[in-house]
């Protein structure tokens, strides 16, 4: 949507295919960072973007071992937005939709799936797509692939993933709100242990840190039992695990780390996690998503409107954003490594604080660096593609 959006500003006529009939889904992570902020306020959508309702983190704790500790504070980070939002993904891809019905090159056609690529003399030249009248396809000069990290696309177009492996799986539920529950922790680290809630207004939006394939494990021990390790994990929820009467209430997630190594070929691009799967540390993965799309389209957007986009034009895409990409998967698969799989290996019996925490909680000034490497990111983007109506 970001990229369709940014396209049609520029002119280019472009089709955004959406397989479902709406965005009302549970996409779980749902934090939007400054620096998805930044550029809606370069766009001059911020001001309609805040009226949405979400709640803001200026800063947050962590809670290891059930004793709390500051990690991280917006508040002196430069840049406008020193918070991250919580808004559903869907309410975000809805004020998109709706912002983007004033260009008229833009068609968003909505319960449209792609099948498959077309492909003449190996140059990607469509896509075979099933919509609601049934079986079409749509020419293009250029197709970009912003379907996921199980991207259609990709799998059709051949490319080869690079998979840097993931010990971890996350189980992702909610829970009530009820006076008096914290406020601002969003990591709970306990003994063999780990559990992340995500503040959602009315409730919270939970994920359960689980060892890589041992869902089948969990289902056979019974919802009595994950009850019970939830509230070990996280003390607060202890009285509202009963909310959870199955595991249809409770949803897998299972975690990859992984990127092309080549994101394009003649007429086909991928962007977002269908060229780097993220894993949710940090919740990092649909802002470097945006910025995949703001760079897109910074170097391709006129070449497209004036027709002189070429082939290899594209891998400048990679190029630019290969970077950013590469620092922060190293990053996530050293939590993976160093905290999250100790952690899950039920042969602790006791919580370890990592030094960097004792830092952080100690001296106020270097919370500000966790947060411009999460809120702001690693190479941020802003917008130079043109403005056709101006």
């Amino acid at each position: 949507m970001m990229l369709g959006y940014l396209l049609a500003r520029a002119g280019v006529k472009t089709v955004v295919m959406e397989k479902h009939a709406d965005f009302l889904r549970d996409f779980r992570g749902d934090t939007v960072h400054p620096s998805t902020m930044q550029i809606m306020n370069e766009l001059g959508l911020l001001d309609d973007f805040l009226k949405r309702p979400h709640s803001e983190i200026r800063s947050f704790e962590a809670d290891i071992g059930h004793q709390s500790f500051k990690v991280v504070d917006f508040t002196n980070v430069p840049i406008g937005c020193r918070f991250i939002a919580l808004m559903p993904q869907w309410d975000f891809l809805d004020f998109l939709s709706e912002k983007s019905r004033r260009f008229p090159s833009l068609t968003l056609r909505m319960s449209t799936e792609v099948e498959s690529l077309i492909e003449v003399d190996g140059r990607v030249t469509g896509v075979h797509a099933n919509g609601p009248s049934g079986s079409l396809d749509v020419k293009a000069n250029l197709v970009v692939g912003c379907d996921g990290r199980s991207s259609t696309v990709r799998k059709a177009a051949g490319f080869v993933v690079h998979d840097l492996g993931s010990p971890i799986d996350v189980l992702w539920f909610r829970l009530s709100k009820q006076k008096g529950d914290p406020e601002h922790v969003l990591g709970h680290l306990g003994v063999n242990k780990m559990v992340v809630t995500i503040d959602r207004n009315d409730y919270w939006q939970c994920a359960f840190v689980i060892a890589k394939g041992s869902v089948d494990q969990i289902h056979r021990a019974g919802i009595e039992a994950f009850r019970v390790d939830i509230a070990q994990g996280a003390q607060f929820l202890a009285n509202r695990t009963e909310e959870l009467k199955t595991f249809e209430d409770v949803k897998l997630l299972s975690v990859s780390v992984d990127r092309l190594t080549t994101w394009s070929k003649p007429g086909l691009l991928c962007i977002g996690d269908a060229a780097h799967a993220m894993s949710p540390v940090g919740g990092v993965g649909i802002n470097l998503a945006i910025q995949d799309a703001v760079a897109t389209a910074n170097l391709l957007a006129r070449k497209l409107r004036e027709g002189t986009c070429r082939d290899e034009d594209l891998d400048g895409v990679r190029q630019r954003r290969l970077w950013p990409v590469r620092v922060v998967q190293w990053a996530q698969v050293a939590v993976h490594n160093r905290v999250l799989q100790p952690t899950l290996s039920g042969t602790r019996s006791a919580v370890p604080v990592p030094w960097p925490v004792r830092l952080l909680d100690r001296y106020a000034w270097l919370r500000r660096w966790p947060a411009q490497v999460i809120g702001v990111g690693i190479r941020p983007e802003h917008v130079r593609s043109p403005d056709a109506a101006s």
